[in-house]
């Protein structure tokens, strides 16, 4: 490859990059935001990292720009409660993010968020902790299946 050009499937990558900037230009900054100590930041990352996927996912959905700020504010809600949670079990830090994520949402619904929010707020919340859970299962790496 020549310097200043690139290709398309890295024009598309710096183009994804940039739109997640733009949907969320503090993202970096959640894990320190969600932490209630120190020892919360580790964890807050590996959730982000977790999330990362699932919003660059979004982003390639078309869909629009009202709908991504709410999934959005929704992931940004999970993860806050999540540490929370954590502090009641503390044994869940212990485990990978996927798992610890997972344990929050799945085919239904996801936490109930503390403090309570509307019921429409709540069905909103849980819309996106559905997408989140059929794309963590449907992207996780499944082990072999033997006879």
């Amino acid at each position: 490859m020549m310097i200043g050009q690139q290709s398309v499937g890295e024009t598309a990558i710096m183009a994804t990059a940039e739109s997640l900037a733009t949907l969320c230009p503090d993202l970096q900054d959640w894990p320190q935001r969600w932490s209630g100590q120190p020892s919360d930041l580790a964890l807050g990352v590996r959730i982000l990292d977790c999330f990362q996927p699932f919003l660059l996912h979004l982003l390639g959905q078309g869909l629009t720009t009202t709908t991504l700020r709410r999934h959005r504010d929704h992931l940004w809600m999970l993860g806050g409660e999540i540490i929370r949670r954590c502090y009641d079990e503390p044994e869940l830090r212990r485990q990978s993010a996927a798992k610890i994520v997972l344990r929050f949402v799945d085919d239904d619904c996801g936490p109930l968020i503390w403090p309570r929010i509307t019921e429409r707020q709540q069905d909103a919340f849980d819309a996106t902790c559905r997408k989140l859970y059929q794309f963590l299962i449907t992207n996780s790496e499944r082990p072999a299946q033997h006879p």
